[in-house]
């Protein structure tokens, strides 16, 4: 008996895992647009997608969330082509957050403090799933959220980590029920 249910539990993981690595999330539609675009740091052409976003005017303004505390914002305006003006009016760095999660809180404090009812989130398409589930927990339920996954070409490590930190993730979300 204990062996058919840990066959059945290998077999479910197994076949999620295949389902996470062949499915990853996918970019937006081009012209979706949003009050904000959400840019959770750690992955290479996140910040870089979010720019894009705002300067095609599919966004207003844009929260980069998990910024180190030592980066300037005159240093991030420099590293990413920004310009004064928009670093001014549209580019907010989230000083916060120190992971998943925690992008979640500051998200959601930032979007409370901004009215913000639509927003666009920017990630990595192996950390999509995670990153959104988290925001569906901690975001008003009237806030929409359109997913846009920045394509990678993950290793097969960071593809297991990352499904084995989204299982921890939702049950973590089924405990807080």
């Amino acid at each position: 008996m204990i062996r058919r249910l840990l066959s059945l539990l290998f077999l479910v993981w197994a076949l999620g895992f295949l389902w996470f690595v062949v499915a990853l999330p996918q970019p937006a539609e081009e012209g979706v647009t949003t009050d904000a675009v959400i840019v959770p740091t750690g992955g290479p052409g996140r910040i870089a997608r979010g720019l894009a976003v705002l300067k095609a005017g599919e966004a207003e303004r844009m929260l980069v969330s998990g910024v180190d505390p030592e980066v300037r914002p005159q240093e991030f305006a420099a590293q990413f082509g920004v310009s004064p003006r928009e670093m001014a009016c549209c580019i907010t760095l989230g000083f916060a957050a120190v992971d998943t999660r925690s992008n979640a809180a500051e998200t959601a404090k930032w979007v409370a403090q901004n009215e913000v009812r639509s927003l666009r989130l920017v990630t990595t398409d192996w950390h999509m799933r995670r990153a959104a589930g988290e925001l569906d927990r901690t975001l008003p339920g009237h806030v929409t959220v359109i997913r846009d996954a920045v394509p990678s070409q993950p290793n097969l490590r960071t593809l297991f980590l990352e499904y084995h930190k989204l299982i921890a993730s939702r049950a973590a979300g089924l405990a807080d029920l």
